[in-house]
């Protein structure tokens, strides 16, 4: 007997744009005469691709078109791509929350799903009742669920309040109970959407911890999310998707490479007219560049070349007591170094920052730069992530290993300052 669990074939999904239902009354009087006449439904031939940032050319667009894969028991598998490909319209599809427009999904097993905040939940119960509920709903007997009570309770760190309308939870508490709850049923297959990022750091690594031992339980696992790190450390496989279409499949860190390097784009400078400016109306950010001495292309800079960081800030309160803190990540999430400049009492006006990056400190890889307005040491004014993107190459590599050692223990000092 095979161990498929779920199979998707020419899976596809078509919305109207702009509208709640498939159409007006004149649109599905010619759906009914079309499939009458044993002919195609003549809307499907309209859609335009689910790419967000195009303008409409149709009523009608294909949130997800001819997908096709199979997920085996036991498989932990990530979903990765930008907002809008089709990767949460896919798992709706999967939790038979709406179905598909064309194709068919077979699903042998019970599924948990966690979609967004609140999916499933009755914000008028208690967590206690809402408890119960899911676990009926999943089929779970009630012998079975006060078995697992404590365990849900403990796990979520909500005991306070487990008696109380969820309507009254924060949005962590609230996904921390459904997450509690949906790994802890004993589905055969449990599907997890990037509600994680609404907890806290220890909450995640506990949900990340959790799915792992359900996928060491012969569970199945489908994992949706733009943290590359937590993918790699818990999917063995991932799907890559981009405008409703499966890209690719296959080794998780393959396809991470191959997402990173078609989507990720170099942007090495950016600049604003104070009127447009990133900020508030006490300080904004009108530049930020990476500059580097005599390139011979100025957008892929060697592992051994020395470059600078330059930002400019416009402060609109006199004697406002500021800095700027920086975080580069590596495009899979992974934090290299958050660096800060001293809190510096600035005038009303024009001020800049420079943090030079000495050759041999960073690895070949793709880095994004966030940065952090702060006033008086704590208080953040304003967060800019992804302002910048950049590619480090190793033009001369004498062997991976070697490479990643240097930039992995080369010990430097950073000078970060703001006047």
């Amino acid at each position: 007997m095979s161990n498929v669990v779920i199979k998707a074939e020419n899976v596809s999904k078509q919305y109207r744009l702009g509208q709640v239902g498939t159409g007006t009354l004149s649109h599905d009087l010619k759906r009914w005469w079309a499939l009458a006449r044993g002919k195609e439904d003549p809307f499907l031939k309209v859609g335009v691709e689910n790419e967000r940032t195009q303008k409409a050319t149709s009523e009608y667009a294909w949130a997800l078109r001819d997908v096709n894969f199979e997920i085996s028991q036991g498989d932990t598998v990530g979903i990765i791509g930008k907002n809008g490909a089709g990767k949460s319209t896919l798992l709706k599809l999967l939790s038979r929350v709406t179905g598909p427009t064309t194709g068919e999904i077979k699903i042998k097993g019970r599924i948990a799903s966690l979609l967004e905040v609140g999916t499933g939940f009755n914000p008028e119960l208690t967590g206690r009742d809402n408890i119960y509920m899911n676990g009926t709903i999943l089929g779970m007997t009630k012998k079975e669920i006060n078995r697992k009570f404590d365990e849900i309770v403990d796990f979520s760190g909500v005991e306070m309040y487990i008696d109380t309308p969820v309507k009254r939870y924060s949005s962590g508490m609230y996904v921390r109970l459904a997450f509690g709850v949906a790994a802890h049923l004993e589905p055969e297959i449990l599907i997890v959407d990037e509600v994680l990022a609404v907890g806290d750091a220890e909450f995640q690594k506990k949900c990340l911890g959790k799915m792992g031992d359900v996928a060491s339980h012969g569970r199945t696992v489908i994992f949706v999310s733009h943290n590359m790190q937590a993918v790699q450390s818990l999917c063995r496989s991932t799907m890559y998707m981009k405008a409703g279409r499966l890209i690719e499949t296959g080794p998780t860190e393959r396809v991470i490479s191959n997402y990173l390097n078609r989507e990720v784009k170099n942007c090495i400078a950016q600049r604003w007219e104070l009127a447009d400016a990133p900020g508030n109306n006490r300080v904004q950010l009108l530049s930020a560049e990476l500059n580097v001495d005599n390139p011979e292309n100025n957008n892929i800079i060697d592992v051994g070349t020395t470059f600078d960081l330059k930002f400019e800030i416009y402060n609109h309160v006199e004697g406002a007591n500021l800095n700027l803190s920086l975080v580069l990540n590596t495009t899979a999430g992974v934090c290299v170094f958050n660096v800060t400049t001293p809190a510096t009492i600035l005038s009303k006006g024009h001020h800049t920052s420079v943090l030079t990056i000495p050759g041999r400190l960073l690895n070949d890889d793709v880095y994004t730069i966030s940065l952090y307005i702060v006033r008086d040491t704590s208080a953040v004014e304003h967060v800019i992530h992804d302002l910048l993107t950049f590619e480090v190459v190793d033009e001369q590599r004498q062997g991976a290993w070697f490479g990643k050692w240097i930039g992995a223990v080369r010990p430097t000092t950073l000078s970060f300052t703001l006047t």
